[in-house]
């Protein structure tokens, strides 16, 4: 079972991105990769993350385990299962997709080409937060920019 969701929610995260890096930036495209992408994986994180707690998904729940989120030995007994790694695994690609739809909408606002845009959001794919610290310097100088015109 947790395969299955890993495979799956690999899938849905790389559609996602293959849409934010390739296709025409129009309203439909952006709205599945945060509805269909994101909100998606999202509720598949939430029921996973619910059924292992509970101990439905099999086990004796995280709590049992010895998992919690107070101590390093207590998250290595989390990511000791499959579930916690498909689970972990999903919450990484959620929140690096969120990440990645908010840098193209923020840099197609302030006018960043796509052959600027595509690394970054590479590495945010590849290592959210390299992308996303990459992402936050870049922009900065132009924001300023855009906030002073606003004014």
């Amino acid at each position: 079972m947790w395969q299955a969701i890993f495979s799956v929610v690999n899938i849905i995260a790389l559609t996602g991105w293959i849409i934010l890096i390739f296709l025409p930036r129009r309203p439909l495209p952006l709205t599945a990769v945060l509805y269909l992408g994101v909100g998606l994986l999202c509720l598949i994180y939430s029921a996973g993350l619910i059924s292992l707690l509970a101990g439905l998904a099999g086990g004796s729940g995280l709590g049992g385990a010895g998992g919690n989120f107070s101590s390093i030995e207590g998250v290595r007994a989390i990511f000791a299962s499959d579930g916690g790694i498909a689970i972990g695994w999903t919450h990484y690609l959620a929140f690096d997709l969120f990440i990645g739809l908010w840098i193209v909408r923020d840099a197609d606002a302030k006018q960043f080409s796509r052959l600027v845009q595509a690394p970054i959001l590479i590495a945010t794919f590849l290592a959210g937060p390299l992308g996303l610290g990459i992402w936050l310097m870049i922009r900065e100088r132009r924001a300023r920019l855009y906030g002073r015109m606003r004014k």
